[in-house]
């Protein structure tokens, strides 16, 4: 089902801002039992986004009702996708005038090779392209996706399931859709992601239960070296919460310990 500023329909003005310059952001919720899980971060996350942007607030409680709406279609697992565009109009690049938010919020089924992803893991390639340095736009799930296609493209040409993307500098920034975590001992790294990649919910939600796990977290800006000398890797999204990275460049990755302590919190407040 696709919801167009809350109607039932799947067409949209080639002159919106959307199409014509991704002007807007979005976020992917899973569904388990009918139920958007971690919907109050990704709530606020679209909130913050709205807000950098300069976009006119939709009605965040029309979204709501319509984001479960959407989520009682899947008695077992789903997905749901909001998008909000700055809508049609403007001269050019310009916004000005621009004040009819549309909201599009459209459900699908849950990807299930997760499920596999979740109980093996999975190798991770590195990427040869690199993510450019874009503080304007950094952490914010905006939808100028680009760099991400051309990503997922060498992706699977090389045939990897995910990849490491890193930045001109040659610093870690996240996988191809997700973001990532090593471990050290009792500490959690991730990237600081002021200048490239996305601040994802499940990123959110990994670093505020970490601390009830018995780990420290650091942000940082780290070559891939540090990646590879980590003691547990994984990579985090909404939709697939926690996945384990069993290999990377021909180094092996078998411990869980943090996996094991997070995932076990991980719906549970």
């Amino acid at each position: 089902m696709i919801l167009v500023n809350g109607i039932e329909q799947s067409d949209v003005a080639v002159t919106d801002r959307a199409m014509q310059y991704g002007d807007g952001c979005f976020t992917t919720i899973l569904v388990e039992h009918g139920k958007p899980r971690l919907w109050s971060l990704h709530l606020q996350r679209l909130k913050r986004n709205v807000a950098a942007f300069d976009i006119v607030e939709p009605d965040w409680l029309q979204l709501t009702d319509q984001v479960h709406r959407l989520a009682d279609n899947f008695p077992v697992k789903g997905g749901v996708k909001v998008l909000i565009s700055r809508g049609a109009g403007g001269r050019g690049y310009s916004p000005s005038g621009c004040s009819a938010t549309q909201v599009i919020v459209s459900d699908f089924a849950w990807p299930a090779h997760y499920r596999e992803w979740q109980a093996q893991g999975i190798v991770l390639g590195v990427c040869q392209q690199r993510l450019a340095l874009a503080p304007m736009l950094a952490g914010f799930k905006h939808l100028n996706r680009l760099e991400q296609v051309m990503l997922k493209k060498e992706t699977e040409q090389a045939g990897w399931l995910d990849a490491v993307a890193l930045d001109v500098n040659g610093d870690v920034v996240e996988a191809t859709a997700s973001n990532i975590f090593w471990r050290k001992g009792k500490t959690l790294y991730t990237p600081e992601l002021n200048m490239s990649g996305v601040h994802g919910v499940m990123r959110a939600h990994v670093i505020a239960l970490a601390a009830d796990c018995g780990f420290c977290i650091e942000f940082v800006k780290k070559p891939l070296d540090a990646l590879l000398c980590a003691d547990e890797v994984f990579i985090t999204n909404a939709l697939m919460a926690l996945v384990p990275v069993t290999e990377i460049n021909g180094i092996q990755f078998t411990a869980r310990t943090a996996l094991k302590a997070l995932n076990k919190r991980l719906y549970t407040c």
